[in-house]
């Protein structure tokens, strides 16, 4: 199997263009550097794994500008990096999937956000694992949503499904994602439940 493509998605850490539902309680630099931390963290973890060739990198990014994007990549020699562009989060994450495929024919897909500071290397080793016999895998959130999905080896493009009509952000999309590889005859492959931090409750664990 080809080495997977991991798609970071992921916001600038500047104040007041990330973390909104945090920037409302913390107020919007907290937020931002907060966000910078989660960040950093699912950075390191990706590279560790992109410099023994385990895994190929991209970073899909919102709210930066070409200039900062291309400052942000010399520091990131093993990953590219793109603008996620507009549309909602299934279309976003629908493109980059697209990408990947263009970029690496035939080569499994993970999405992972940067909301999970127990991120480990061995979580994404998991998931290529699970990824050769598995063409769904899912790792669930607490939250009802999920913090990786990986799409199995396929020729270029990519399903529309698990995308489309997605009520993101809500209790709702695990569930719906299952249900709708259900009917297609695919029973996903689960990875171990994270938390992630949106809200000030999720950081007790975490500053704890």
């Amino acid at each position: 199997m080809s080495a997977p493509v991991l798609v970071v998605m992921t916001r600038w850490p500047a104040s007041g263009r990330c973390k909104e539902r945090l920037a409302r309680s913390l107020g919007p630099s907290a937020a931002a550097r907060i966000q910078a931390r989660l960040i950093s963290h699912t950075l390191t973890v990706a590279q560790s794994l992109a410099q023994h060739g385990q895994l190929h990198l991209h970073i899909a990014i919102s709210g930066a500008g070409r200039k900062a994007r291309r400052r942000w990549l010399c520091s990131l020699p093993e990953a590219t990096i793109s603008e996620q562009g507009r549309g909602d989060l299934g279309n976003r994450m629908h493109r980059e999937v697209l990408r990947a495929r263009s970029a690496h024919p035939g080569a499994p897909v993970m999405l992972i956000g940067t909301d999970l500071p127990d991120l480990s290397p061995r979580d994404l080793i998991r998931a290529i694992e699970l990824l050769q016999n598995s063409p769904l895998v899912l790792g669930p959130s607490r939250d009802g949503g999920y913090w990786l999905m990986g799409l199995g080896a396929a020729p270029a493009g990519a399903p529309r499904w698990p995308f489309h009509s997605i009520p993101w952000g809500s209790e709702q999309v695990f569930h719906l994602t299952w249900e709708r590889a259900c009917q297609r005859g695919l029973t996903p492959a689960l990875l171990d439940a994270r938390n992630d931090i949106d809200r000030v409750e999720d950081l007790e664990a975490w500053m704890a």
